[in-house]
């Protein structure tokens, strides 16, 4: 059994890693990325939102770190703040949406230790989207459902992304 190696936090802020990997409770964690499904989703997906954003009133983020706690750092694919550009290299406040795509090695286990997080931490809006499948779930503190009219949607601002679009 594999044992993992302690990283200070200190370190994990100073480095710079490629692709960017997550920071927790010590543990430096790989994301899964790079496959041309995840990358294309990944791309239509923000470009879709970032198209929209003075309508919507937010801001589309790639691979931004999110500031969990002091030994937690999140890089969800796809961030969507409320407002403008943030000032702050990391983020650490709540933003207003976090999306992930599934890429073929995540395992549900590591994904809803991700949504835990973010919904803990007050993100209200969480989406999970499995490019190969074209499924979407949407996370809320109230819960999860599936997307089955293929339409990602949040409220306040309401948003709403229809999955058939992303092509």
């Amino acid at each position: 059994m594999a044992t993992a190696t302690f990283t200070p936090v200190g370190e994990y802020l100073r480095t710079s890693y490629r692709p960017d990997c997550e920071y927790v409770d010590g543990e430096l964690r790989s994301r899964n990325v790079g496959e041309t499904d995840h990358s294309r989703l990944q791309m239509v997906l923000s470009t879709y939102i970032a198209n929209r954003e003075k309508q919507w009133g937010v801001t589309v983020l790639l691979a931004q770190r999110v500031r969990m706690s002091v030994n937690r750092y999140r890089v969800p694919d796809i961030v969507v703040v409320r407002g403008s550009v943030p000032t702050t290299p990391i983020l650490r406040e709540p933003p207003f949406l976090c999306i992930e795509i599934l890429s073929r090695d995540d395992s549900m286990q590591d994904m809803q230790e991700r949504i835990d997080d973010y919904l803990t931490f007050g993100v209200p809006h969480v989406w999970v989207v499995n490019p190969r499948t074209r499924r979407a779930y949407l996370y809320t503190t109230d819960g999860m459902r599936e997307a089955k009219d293929g339409i990602l949607r949040t409220t306040d601002p309401d948003i709403e992304v229809p999955m058939a679009g992303l092509e």
